[in-house]
Protein backbone atom coordinates (compact mmCIF):
# COMPACT_ATOMS: atom_id res chain seq x y z
CA UNK A 1 0.00 0.00 0.00
CA UNK A 2 1.03 3.41 -0.78
CA UNK A 3 2.05 5.26 2.48
CA UNK A 4 -0.15 8.83 3.09
CA UNK A 5 1.70 11.98 4.02
CA UNK A 6 -0.28 13.43 6.55
CA UNK A 7 1.45 17.18 6.05
CA UNK A 8 -0.36 16.61 2.38
CA UNK A 9 -3.54 15.46 3.56
CA UNK A 10 -3.79 18.34 6.21
CA UNK A 11 -3.09 21.17 3.50
CA UNK A 12 -5.90 19.95 1.55
CA UNK A 13 -8.46 20.21 3.94
CA UNK A 14 -7.21 24.01 4.51
CA UNK A 15 -7.49 24.80 0.77
CA UNK A 16 -10.69 23.47 0.58
CA UNK A 17 -12.17 25.23 3.53
CA UNK A 18 -10.42 28.41 2.38
CA UNK A 19 -12.12 27.71 -1.08
CA UNK A 20 -15.52 27.56 0.51
CA UNK A 21 -14.90 30.46 3.08
CA UNK A 22 -14.33 32.80 -0.37
CA UNK A 23 -17.48 31.26 -1.96
CA UNK A 24 -19.78 32.68 0.80
CA UNK A 25 -18.01 36.20 0.89
CA UNK A 26 -18.34 36.14 -2.79
CA UNK A 27 -22.23 35.54 -1.86
CA UNK A 28 -22.67 38.00 0.72
CA UNK A 29 -21.11 41.05 -1.27
CA UNK A 30 -23.69 40.34 -3.82
CA UNK A 31 -27.14 42.17 -4.15
CA UNK A 32 -29.76 40.19 -5.63
CA UNK A 33 -32.09 42.20 -7.29
CA UNK A 34 -34.55 39.39 -7.95
CA UNK A 35 -36.11 38.60 -4.02
CA UNK A 36 -37.56 41.11 -2.57
CA UNK A 37 -36.63 39.90 0.95
CA UNK A 38 -33.64 37.59 1.88
CA UNK A 39 -32.24 36.70 5.57
CA UNK A 40 -28.06 38.01 4.84
CA UNK A 41 -25.24 38.19 7.19
CA UNK A 42 -25.39 41.08 9.37
CA UNK A 43 -23.05 44.32 9.22
CA UNK A 44 -21.91 46.37 12.25
CA UNK A 45 -23.13 50.08 12.20
CA UNK A 46 -22.06 52.74 14.99
CA UNK A 47 -24.24 55.91 14.97
CA UNK A 48 -22.87 58.90 16.29
CA UNK A 49 -25.69 59.22 18.04
CA UNK A 50 -25.27 56.81 20.37
CA UNK A 51 -28.19 55.57 20.36
CA UNK A 52 -28.01 52.46 17.42
CA UNK A 53 -24.67 51.73 18.72
CA UNK A 54 -23.70 48.38 18.36
CA UNK A 55 -27.56 47.33 16.67
CA UNK A 56 -26.86 44.95 13.33
CA UNK A 57 -28.46 45.63 10.30
CA UNK A 58 -29.38 43.21 8.02
CA UNK A 59 -28.52 43.54 4.41
CA UNK A 60 -32.31 43.10 2.66
CA UNK A 61 -30.74 41.68 -0.46
CA UNK A 62 -33.77 43.15 -2.52
CA UNK A 63 -32.91 46.80 -1.66
CA UNK A 64 -32.90 47.52 -5.30
CA UNK A 65 -35.91 45.87 -6.20
CA UNK A 66 -39.14 47.71 -7.91
CA UNK A 67 -38.28 47.89 -11.25
CA UNK A 68 -40.91 46.35 -12.75
CA UNK A 69 -40.89 46.15 -16.97
CA UNK A 70 -41.64 49.62 -18.28
CA UNK A 71 -45.37 50.48 -18.66
CA UNK A 72 -46.81 51.34 -21.96
CA UNK A 73 -48.72 54.41 -22.36
CA UNK A 74 -52.27 53.10 -22.49
CA UNK A 75 -54.50 56.26 -22.79
CA UNK A 76 -56.87 56.90 -25.36
CA UNK A 77 -55.53 59.79 -27.97
CA UNK A 78 -58.06 62.80 -27.34
CA UNK A 79 -60.68 63.54 -30.13
CA UNK A 80 -59.76 65.56 -32.78
CA UNK A 81 -60.13 69.27 -31.52
CA UNK A 82 -64.00 70.50 -32.22
CA UNK A 83 -64.15 74.36 -33.64
CA UNK A 84 -61.65 76.56 -33.20
CA UNK A 85 -62.56 80.42 -31.51
CA UNK A 86 -60.23 83.52 -32.74
CA UNK A 87 -58.67 83.84 -29.19
CA UNK A 88 -55.67 82.90 -27.42
CA UNK A 89 -54.35 81.47 -24.21
CA UNK A 90 -50.93 82.63 -22.77
CA UNK A 91 -49.18 81.08 -19.46
CA UNK A 92 -45.53 80.75 -18.41
CA UNK A 93 -43.57 78.16 -16.55
CA UNK A 94 -42.49 78.31 -13.13
CA UNK A 95 -40.38 77.15 -9.98
CA UNK A 96 -39.15 73.94 -11.69
CA UNK A 97 -39.89 71.30 -13.70
CA UNK A 98 -42.14 69.40 -10.73
CA UNK A 99 -44.28 72.72 -11.63
CA UNK A 100 -43.82 72.54 -15.15
CA UNK A 101 -45.47 69.29 -15.62
CA UNK A 102 -48.61 69.98 -14.37
CA UNK A 103 -48.94 73.75 -15.33
CA UNK A 104 -48.17 72.28 -18.89
CA UNK A 105 -51.34 70.17 -18.64
CA UNK A 106 -53.61 72.41 -16.88
CA UNK A 107 -53.07 74.98 -19.67
CA UNK A 108 -53.61 72.17 -22.43
CA UNK A 109 -56.89 71.52 -21.32
CA UNK A 110 -58.17 74.68 -20.94
CA UNK A 111 -57.00 75.58 -24.49
CA UNK A 112 -58.49 72.36 -25.62
CA UNK A 113 -61.84 73.02 -23.77
CA UNK A 114 -61.96 76.34 -24.81
CA UNK A 115 -61.32 76.10 -28.86
CA UNK A 116 -58.42 78.65 -27.85
CA UNK A 117 -55.14 78.60 -29.48
CA UNK A 118 -52.16 78.14 -27.02
CA UNK A 119 -49.06 80.07 -27.23
CA UNK A 120 -45.68 78.60 -25.79
CA UNK A 121 -44.78 79.50 -22.75
CA UNK A 122 -41.67 81.20 -21.53
CA UNK A 123 -40.09 79.75 -18.43
CA UNK A 124 -39.32 82.54 -15.65
CA UNK A 125 -37.03 81.68 -12.53
CA UNK A 126 -37.53 82.83 -9.07
CA UNK A 127 -35.75 86.04 -8.90
CA UNK A 128 -37.13 89.38 -11.07
CA UNK A 129 -36.41 89.13 -14.87
CA UNK A 130 -35.38 85.37 -14.59
CA UNK A 131 -36.75 84.60 -17.86
CA UNK A 132 -35.83 82.09 -20.31
CA UNK A 133 -37.27 80.79 -24.35
CA UNK A 134 -39.28 77.60 -23.61
CA UNK A 135 -36.37 75.61 -26.05
CA UNK A 136 -34.03 77.01 -23.13
CA UNK A 137 -34.93 73.67 -21.42
CA UNK A 138 -37.29 71.50 -23.39
CA UNK A 139 -37.30 70.39 -27.10
CA UNK A 140 -39.48 72.61 -28.93
CA UNK A 141 -40.18 70.12 -32.03
CA UNK A 142 -40.91 67.30 -29.47
CA UNK A 143 -43.82 69.61 -27.76
CA UNK A 144 -45.27 70.63 -30.77
CA UNK A 145 -45.57 67.44 -32.63
CA UNK A 146 -47.19 65.97 -29.80
CA UNK A 147 -50.23 68.65 -29.63
CA UNK A 148 -51.60 68.05 -33.04
CA UNK A 149 -54.32 67.53 -33.61
CA UNK A 150 -55.36 68.09 -29.71
CA UNK A 151 -54.99 72.07 -29.55
CA UNK A 152 -53.92 74.41 -31.78
CA UNK A 153 -50.21 75.87 -30.61
CA UNK A 154 -48.02 79.11 -32.36
CA UNK A 155 -44.86 80.02 -30.82
CA UNK A 156 -45.77 83.78 -30.41
CA UNK A 157 -48.87 85.93 -29.37
CA UNK A 158 -49.36 87.93 -32.91
CA UNK A 159 -48.00 91.53 -32.44
CA UNK A 160 -51.40 93.07 -32.62
CA UNK A 161 -52.33 91.52 -29.66
CA UNK A 162 -51.07 93.69 -26.55
CA UNK A 163 -50.29 91.85 -23.66
CA UNK A 164 -51.49 94.53 -21.38
CA UNK A 165 -55.18 93.79 -22.10
CA UNK A 166 -55.08 90.19 -21.46
CA UNK A 167 -57.07 89.10 -18.47
CA UNK A 168 -55.38 86.68 -16.03
CA UNK A 169 -57.07 83.96 -14.85
CA UNK A 170 -56.48 81.59 -11.67
CA UNK A 171 -57.20 77.86 -12.18
CA UNK A 172 -56.07 75.13 -9.54
CA UNK A 173 -54.15 72.27 -10.21
CA UNK A 174 -56.02 69.60 -11.65
CA UNK A 175 -58.60 71.85 -13.43
CA UNK A 176 -62.05 69.90 -14.36
CA UNK A 177 -64.23 71.13 -17.50
CA UNK A 178 -66.61 71.93 -14.67
CA UNK A 179 -64.49 74.88 -13.33
CA UNK A 180 -63.35 75.96 -16.66
CA UNK A 181 -67.55 76.09 -17.80
CA UNK A 182 -68.06 78.38 -14.59
CA UNK A 183 -64.77 80.30 -13.93
CA UNK A 184 -62.54 80.55 -17.08
CA UNK A 185 -65.37 80.75 -19.89
CA UNK A 186 -67.05 83.40 -19.50
CA UNK A 187 -63.90 85.73 -18.64
CA UNK A 188 -62.26 84.01 -22.37
CA UNK A 189 -66.03 84.98 -23.69
CA UNK A 190 -65.84 88.17 -23.00
CA UNK A 191 -62.12 89.55 -23.32
CA UNK A 192 -61.24 87.20 -26.25
CA UNK A 193 -57.63 86.38 -24.60
CA UNK A 194 -56.27 85.02 -21.26
CA UNK A 195 -53.42 84.65 -19.86
CA UNK A 196 -53.49 81.46 -16.98
CA UNK A 197 -52.01 81.42 -13.79
CA UNK A 198 -52.17 77.79 -12.09
CA UNK A 199 -51.83 77.57 -8.03
CA UNK A 200 -51.67 74.67 -5.71
CA UNK A 201 -54.19 74.53 -3.40
CA UNK A 202 -53.27 70.84 -2.56
CA UNK A 203 -50.58 68.40 -4.13
CA UNK A 204 -53.05 65.67 -5.88
CA UNK A 205 -51.67 63.07 -8.01
CA UNK A 206 -54.29 60.54 -7.07
CA UNK A 207 -56.48 58.84 -10.20
CA UNK A 208 -59.61 60.23 -10.76
CA UNK A 209 -62.99 58.06 -10.68
CA UNK A 210 -63.90 57.63 -13.98
CA UNK A 211 -61.60 58.43 -17.08
CA UNK A 212 -62.35 60.63 -19.68
CA UNK A 213 -61.60 63.02 -22.86
CA UNK A 214 -59.90 65.18 -20.09
CA UNK A 215 -58.05 62.71 -18.70
CA UNK A 216 -56.31 61.45 -21.98
CA UNK A 217 -55.30 65.36 -22.74
CA UNK A 218 -53.80 65.08 -18.92
CA UNK A 219 -51.76 61.87 -19.89
CA UNK A 220 -50.43 63.23 -22.87
CA UNK A 221 -49.76 66.69 -21.84
CA UNK A 222 -48.27 65.65 -18.52
CA UNK A 223 -46.35 62.45 -19.96
CA UNK A 224 -45.98 62.58 -23.93
CA UNK A 225 -45.06 66.20 -24.56
CA UNK A 226 -41.88 67.43 -22.76
CA UNK A 227 -38.63 66.67 -23.50
CA UNK A 228 -35.28 67.59 -22.44
CA UNK A 229 -33.46 69.76 -25.48
CA UNK A 230 -30.49 68.07 -26.60
CA UNK A 231 -27.42 69.85 -24.42
CA UNK A 232 -29.69 69.68 -20.91
CA UNK A 233 -30.73 65.81 -21.84
CA UNK A 234 -26.98 64.42 -22.82
CA UNK A 235 -25.71 66.25 -19.34
CA UNK A 236 -28.45 64.77 -17.55
CA UNK A 237 -27.41 60.98 -19.31
CA UNK A 238 -23.52 61.67 -18.22
CA UNK A 239 -23.94 63.04 -14.48
CA UNK A 240 -25.81 59.45 -14.28
CA UNK A 241 -23.05 57.08 -15.78
CA UNK A 242 -21.30 58.52 -13.95
CA UNK A 243 -22.87 58.08 -10.65
CA UNK A 244 -23.33 54.23 -12.24
CA UNK A 245 -19.86 54.26 -12.47
CA UNK A 246 -18.98 55.04 -8.87
CA UNK A 247 -21.30 52.49 -7.78
CA UNK A 248 -19.65 49.12 -9.16
CA UNK A 249 -20.33 47.06 -5.81
CA UNK A 250 -23.71 47.54 -5.95
CA UNK A 251 -24.02 46.67 -9.77
CA UNK A 252 -24.48 50.38 -11.01
CA UNK A 253 -27.36 50.97 -8.91
CA UNK A 254 -27.80 54.27 -6.89
CA UNK A 255 -29.94 56.09 -5.04
CA UNK A 256 -31.17 59.58 -5.38
CA UNK A 257 -32.12 61.43 -1.99
CA UNK A 258 -34.14 64.91 -2.55
CA UNK A 259 -32.92 66.69 0.22
CA UNK A 260 -32.41 70.77 0.12
CA UNK A 261 -31.49 72.33 3.38
CA UNK A 262 -32.68 75.43 2.79
CA UNK A 263 -36.66 73.80 2.86
CA UNK A 264 -36.23 72.23 6.08
CA UNK A 265 -36.33 75.49 8.19
CA UNK A 266 -39.67 76.51 6.07
CA UNK A 267 -43.47 76.26 7.40
CA UNK A 268 -44.44 73.32 5.19
CA UNK A 269 -41.47 70.89 7.07
CA UNK A 270 -42.56 71.57 10.60
CA UNK A 271 -44.60 68.69 12.12
CA UNK A 272 -48.16 68.81 11.75
CA UNK A 273 -50.93 69.13 14.83
CA UNK A 274 -50.65 65.40 15.14
CA UNK A 275 -46.67 65.24 15.49
CA UNK A 276 -46.62 63.87 11.58
CA UNK A 277 -43.57 64.93 10.21
CA UNK A 278 -42.97 65.47 6.16
CA UNK A 279 -39.47 66.28 5.95
CA UNK A 280 -36.62 64.71 7.06
CA UNK A 281 -32.87 66.18 7.51
CA UNK A 282 -29.40 64.68 6.16
CA UNK A 283 -28.82 62.49 9.53
CA UNK A 284 -32.84 60.94 9.40
CA UNK A 285 -32.28 59.82 6.15
CA UNK A 286 -28.91 58.19 7.10
CA UNK A 287 -30.39 56.36 9.96
CA UNK A 288 -33.63 55.41 7.71
CA UNK A 289 -31.36 54.02 5.49
CA UNK A 290 -28.62 51.91 7.18
CA UNK A 291 -31.93 50.70 9.13
CA UNK A 292 -33.60 49.40 5.72
CA UNK A 293 -30.64 47.97 5.22
CA UNK A 294 -28.01 49.64 2.94
CA UNK A 295 -24.31 49.72 3.77
CA UNK A 296 -21.93 52.06 3.74
CA UNK A 297 -20.97 51.23 -0.61
CA UNK A 298 -24.23 52.59 -1.54
CA UNK A 299 -23.72 55.97 -3.82
CA UNK A 300 -26.19 58.80 -3.09
CA UNK A 301 -27.14 61.69 -5.12
CA UNK A 302 -29.00 64.80 -3.07
CA UNK A 303 -30.58 67.31 -4.62
CA UNK A 304 -28.38 70.10 -2.36
CA UNK A 305 -26.33 71.76 -5.24
CA UNK A 306 -23.43 72.62 -3.17
CA UNK A 307 -22.13 71.04 -0.23
CA UNK A 308 -23.41 72.10 3.53
CA UNK A 309 -22.13 71.25 6.58
CA UNK A 310 -25.18 69.32 7.49
CA UNK A 311 -24.99 66.90 5.07
CA UNK A 312 -21.80 65.37 7.10
CA UNK A 313 -24.01 62.62 8.85
CA UNK A 314 -25.01 61.27 5.56
CA UNK A 315 -21.70 61.18 4.13
CA UNK A 316 -20.24 59.94 7.95
CA UNK A 317 -22.50 56.55 7.14
CA UNK A 318 -22.53 56.65 3.09
CA UNK A 319 -19.06 57.96 2.25
CA UNK A 320 -20.01 57.62 -1.62
CA UNK A 321 -22.47 60.97 -1.31
CA UNK A 322 -22.21 63.21 -3.92
CA UNK A 323 -23.75 66.59 -4.65
CA UNK A 324 -24.16 68.23 -8.45
CA UNK A 325 -21.16 69.67 -7.81
CA UNK A 326 -18.85 66.60 -7.47
CA UNK A 327 -20.00 65.07 -10.44
CA UNK A 328 -20.81 67.26 -13.13
CA UNK A 329 -18.67 67.23 -16.28
CA UNK A 330 -15.98 70.27 -15.67
CA UNK A 331 -16.59 71.78 -18.87
CA UNK A 332 -20.31 72.45 -17.78
CA UNK A 333 -19.79 73.78 -14.47
CA UNK A 334 -19.64 77.09 -15.00
CA UNK A 335 -23.34 77.47 -17.21
CA UNK A 336 -25.20 75.44 -15.34
CA UNK A 337 -23.48 75.85 -11.59
CA UNK A 338 -21.67 78.68 -11.78
CA UNK A 339 -24.33 81.24 -12.87
CA UNK A 340 -26.21 80.53 -9.52
CA UNK A 341 -29.27 79.48 -12.47
CA UNK A 342 -31.33 77.63 -9.73
CA UNK A 343 -34.04 76.73 -12.62
CA UNK A 344 -31.42 74.57 -14.62
CA UNK A 345 -30.17 72.77 -11.58
CA UNK A 346 -33.90 72.02 -10.24
CA UNK A 347 -34.79 70.74 -14.17
CA UNK A 348 -31.26 68.27 -13.35
CA UNK A 349 -32.27 67.58 -9.68
CA UNK A 350 -35.76 66.19 -11.53
CA UNK A 351 -34.67 63.93 -13.92
CA UNK A 352 -31.78 62.54 -12.47
CA UNK A 353 -34.49 61.53 -9.40
CA UNK A 354 -36.21 59.95 -11.65
CA UNK A 355 -33.48 57.90 -13.06
CA UNK A 356 -32.29 56.62 -10.31
CA UNK A 357 -32.52 53.38 -9.09
CA UNK A 358 -34.02 53.88 -5.90
CA UNK A 359 -35.73 57.22 -4.58
CA UNK A 360 -36.28 58.81 -1.46
CA UNK A 361 -38.07 62.01 -1.25
CA UNK A 362 -36.99 63.22 2.30
CA UNK A 363 -39.04 66.23 1.61
CA UNK A 364 -43.00 65.63 0.67
CA UNK A 365 -44.02 67.71 -2.48
CA UNK A 366 -44.88 68.49 -5.61
CA UNK A 367 -41.34 67.18 -6.81
CA UNK A 368 -41.67 63.79 -4.96
CA UNK A 369 -45.64 63.45 -6.74
CA UNK A 370 -44.15 64.58 -9.78
CA UNK A 371 -40.93 62.49 -9.92
CA UNK A 372 -42.98 59.44 -8.61
CA UNK A 373 -45.63 59.69 -12.25
CA UNK A 374 -42.08 59.60 -14.43
CA UNK A 375 -40.70 56.39 -12.54
CA UNK A 376 -43.73 54.81 -12.81
CA UNK A 377 -44.33 55.61 -15.99
CA UNK A 378 -40.38 54.14 -16.73
CA UNK A 379 -41.15 51.17 -14.10
CA UNK A 380 -38.39 52.52 -11.48
CA UNK A 381 -40.91 51.79 -8.69
CA UNK A 382 -38.74 51.53 -6.10
CA UNK A 383 -39.36 54.98 -4.32
CA UNK A 384 -39.11 54.84 -0.46
CA UNK A 385 -40.72 57.57 1.95
CA UNK A 386 -38.45 57.88 5.26
CA UNK A 387 -39.89 57.22 8.54
CA UNK A 388 -37.94 57.10 12.17
CA UNK A 389 -37.87 53.20 12.98
CA UNK A 390 -37.84 52.53 16.04
CA UNK A 391 -36.68 49.17 16.15
CA UNK A 392 -32.79 48.17 14.95
CA UNK A 393 -33.87 47.14 11.63
CA UNK A 394 -36.53 46.71 8.98
CA UNK A 395 -37.49 45.92 5.68
CA UNK A 396 -37.26 48.29 2.41
CA UNK A 397 -40.60 46.91 1.28
CA UNK A 398 -42.59 48.49 4.24
CA UNK A 399 -42.05 52.09 3.54
CA UNK A 400 -42.97 51.58 0.11
CA UNK A 401 -44.67 55.04 -1.68
CA UNK A 402 -48.20 54.55 -1.26
CA UNK A 403 -48.33 56.12 -4.88
CA UNK A 404 -46.55 52.28 -5.55
CA UNK A 405 -47.83 50.03 -3.15
CA UNK A 406 -51.58 51.39 -3.66
CA UNK A 407 -51.61 52.27 -7.29
CA UNK A 408 -53.29 55.26 -6.38
CA UNK A 409 -51.08 58.02 -8.68
CA UNK A 410 -52.36 59.63 -11.67
CA UNK A 411 -49.42 57.54 -13.68
CA UNK A 412 -51.64 54.62 -13.44
CA UNK A 413 -54.75 55.89 -14.94
CA UNK A 414 -52.31 56.59 -18.46
CA UNK A 415 -49.75 53.70 -18.05
CA UNK A 416 -50.96 49.85 -17.98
Amino acid sequence: MFGVDLRQVVAGILTLAMFVMLIHMIKRDHFDAVQDKLPGVTDEVSFESGKFDGTHVRKNLGLYKGDADELKACWVKPSDMGVQSEGYVTFSLTNGPEYHISQIADAVIVARSLGATLVIPDIRGSQPGDKRNFEDIYDLDVFMRSMEGVVAVVKNLPDQISTKNIAVVKVPNRVTEDYIATHVEPIYRSKGNIRLATYFPTINMRKAGKKGDTDSVACLAMFGSLELQPEIRDLVDSMVERLKTLSRKTDGQFIAVDLRVEMLDKKGCRPDNDGEKSCYNAQEIAVFLRKIGFNKDTTIYVTESRWDSSLDSLKDLFPKTYTKKAIMPADKKTKFLDSQDSELEKVIDFYISSQSDVFVPAISGLLYANVAGKRIGAGKTQILVPADIQDSSASASNFLSPYVSKKNHFAYSCYC
